[in-house]
């Protein structure tokens, strides 16, 4: 490709300038803020363009001659340091911003339908293209300065977009804390940033994967451990997961772009980036398949409980995450990144399903109050829905799908992936180091798998099948099933674009022994081959015999987690089968109801006891020392003021003589 430049700086510009066009005019012209037409058209122009880019450069990209470096602008140039604006081309980065343009036009488009009637129209388009643009800066990034630029950025937007109705104290809450715990991890981010510039000198990619050698074997271990804690920030792992669940109080198009392919996959993103120096750390790997496989079960069984349907969702997402840095501490990093890109798929679809479901019971909560009924219920809450498929048939049948496909039912997007991850994760077990330690999170990860399509099951036969549970358990809403209707085709085609690609999308990396089985010796996978350059998989030690078995396994695990879901909630009978578990597992569902208690433990062990350390110690020392001092400084001047005005007397021959003193001084100083 002779010139990228200027296709990279339209990849990065437009985004920012929808922001800037959208934001500034909204904000002066109350006059555009009505134009939703032209807003719409701009905010999904700026996103849909690059997109179209990025596929031109990935299908023109060969990757033979290594990445491709396009430097806009130095950015500044310091001592040792000189950083650029500057985008580095290659398998991971174009396959990255493939899935957050692709993903992300699809959002914006679904936006136009669902945040129709919303006054800030303008500012929520305003900040959707800001998120694409500091995403767009996080994974093209040359040099990891200008990634945290991206890094940061997408922390900001979160924080904008979660708490985008903030008049509502709950979703201003809900901002503030995804803000605030993603400060915990970008500081030890931070760290690592400084501590590899002192090592190496440079920030670039290139300079530092090329110089790994340069750093010691403690080095690398702390360097590797404190990215990773800044990842658990950022892609919502224990300790710092509890963030992603609250970001729902966002609107759900915004949870649809930070849950499936934006935000909450940096963290992967940073890993496979840096993989090569992580497998010189087989201790940090360890750490991270052990938090990967822990996240994922802890959020699979709390999922259970749950009773929201985007609550559901963003625990699913956790999950999720957590098996993509079990692949990470496998080695599997190609595993991981191929997950990333099938959960965009299908968690995207799944996330805007829902909201089409939301869309449509708010529009029934409206009708009933426009015809007089006092009517209030949770518009989220899937013990009020039941029997949509039969009024929804295409947010149905995708939401469907999609289940399907998270819950590892081949040959669905989902099934590839997962099969991946548990495939090699088994596979690590036959290491040298803690391999014992790794056929148990096999077998965590395996139980996690039987949970997630036991509750995603759950989420879509109580939303769908059986009959429409609201006028049972609403008063005043006897009627409310004519109300139901379709969301309008702004929203479905989003939603069957995603489907469709969650039964496709599992091709791009169908694994190598199904490849060879069927397809000679000569297959391969497509995805691991054009990833081989970049992600340091450590290879499969397993025969193709061993692997059958495994996926065959693992498909079953799923196979049995649907049947059981659908005998237990299929006739209406949620809250009987949820009593059920409950009874059966005792005080242990109670714990996954109560979330593990991680909110109540951090508010006791942390927040408060920081809010009374802050009132006794620091506003005392603040009001006695710091006020203080300011106020003797203010103090002293006030006193010398009060002494010099009686100085001026207003008389001229008093003046003439202070500056004949003056002179007088200035030259004996001079003379002597």
């Amino acid at each position: 490709m002779e010139s990228p430049t200027a296709l990279v700086s339209l990849i990065i510009g437009l985004p920012l300038l929808g922001f800037l066009l959208n934001g500034i005019l909204g904000l002066l012209f109350d006059g555009y803020r009505k134009k939703k037409n032209i807003i719409g058209a701009l905010a999904n122009a700026a996103v849909f363009i690059p997109f179209l880019i990025i596929a031109y450069i990935f299908l023109n990209f060969s990757g033979d001659g290594g990445a491709i470096h396009a430097k806009l602008f130095t950015w500044f140039d310091v001592g040792n340091l000189s950083v650029d604006f500057a985008y580095q081309l290659d398998q991971l980065s174009l396959s990255m911003a493939l899935v957050v343009t692709g993903v992300g036009a699809l959002i914006h488009l679904y936006s136009i339908g669902y945040m129709a009637d919303d006054p800030g129209y303008w500012k929520y388009f305003a900040f959707l293209n800001l998120f694409i643009f500091a995403m767009l800066n996080l994974v093209l990034a040359d040099n990891l300065l200008l990634l945290f630029l991206g890094w940061e950025g997408v922390g900001l937007c979160s924080y904008l977009l979660i708490g985008f109705w903030y008049t509502d104290m709950i979703k201003s809450d809900a901002a503030k804390k995804a803000f605030l715990y993603n400060r915990v991890g970008d500081f030890a981010f931070l760290i690592a940033i400084f501590w590899i510039f002192q090592t190496v000198g440079s920030l670039n990619f290139d300079v530092i994967l090329n110089n790994l050698d340069a750093f010691t074997g403690d080095a690398v271990f702390w360097i590797a451990f404190l990215m990773f804690i800044g990842a658990t920030g950022k892609s919502a792992q224990i300790p710092l997961f509890v963030w992603l669940p609250d970001a729902m109080a966002g609107p759900t198009p915004v949870s649809a772009l930070i849950h499936a392919a934006t935000m909450v996959t940096s963290g992967i993103y940073l890993i496979t980036r840096m993989s090569s120096m992580y497998v010189m750390s087989p201790e940090v790997m360890m750490i991270i398949a052990v938090i990967g496989a822990l996240t994922a079960i802890v959020a699979a069984t709390i999922a259970i409980t749950q009773y929201d349907i985007k609550g559901v969702l963003a625990y699913s997402t956790v999950s999720q995450l957590g098996f993509m840095f079990l692949a990470l501490g496998a080695g599997a990093y190609t595993a991981a990144l191929f997950h990333v890109v099938t959960h965009a798929f299908f968690k995207a679809c799944l996330f805007l399903g829902s909201g089409s479901v939301i869309h449509t019971m708010h529009h029934v909560e409206h009708k009933l109050h426009d015809k007089g009924k006092d009517v209030h219920f949770d518009p989220q809450d899937i013990r009020n829905m039941g029997g949509l498929r039969k009024y929804m048939p295409s947010t149905y049948k995708t939401f469907l799908i999609a289940t399907v496909a998270i819950a590892g039912i081949p040959p669905l997007a989902g099934f590839f992936s997962k099969d991946e991850i548990l495939m090699h994760t088994f596979n690590m077990g036959f290491g040298e180091f803690a391999g014992a330690m790794y056929f148990l999170l096999w077998g965590v990860a395996t139980i996690t798998a039987f949970l997630t399509a036991f509750y995603m099951f759950r989420l879509t036969v109580t939303t769908f099948h059986g009959s429409f549970k609201l006028p049972k358990r609403v008063k005043g809403a006897e009627n409310a099933e004519e109300f139901l209707h379709e969301s309008p085709s702004s929203m479905t085609v989003p939603l069957w674009s995603l489907a469709g690609l969650s039964v496709v999308g599992g091709f791009i990396g169908v694994p190598n022994f199904i490849s060879k089985t069927f397809g000679g010796e000569g297959a391969i996978n497509w995805l691991g081959s054009y990833m081989s350059p970049i992600a340091a998989d450590i290879p499969l030690t397993l025969s193709i015999p061993a692997e059958w078995v495994l996926m065959i396994f693992a498909t079953a695990v799923a196979v049995t987690g649907v049947y059981v879901s659908f005998r237990m909630y299929s006739d209406d009978g949620q809250e009987a089968s949820d009593k059920k578990i409950s009874s059966a597992f005792g005080e242990l569902y109670q714990v996954w109801k109560d979330k593990y208690s991680f909110d109540e433990v951090y508010e006791g062990l942390i927040v408060q006891p920081t809010v009374k350390f802050s009132d006794k110690v620091l506003a005392v020392f603040d009001m006695k020392f710091i006020d203080g001092f300011v106020n003797a400084v203010a103090g002293t001047v006030r006193l010398i003021g009060s002494l010099l005005r009686y100085i001026q007397t207003g008389i001229t021959s008093n003046y003439a003589l202070f500056m004949i003193i003056g002179v007088i001084l200035v030259l004996t100083l001079l003379l002597f």
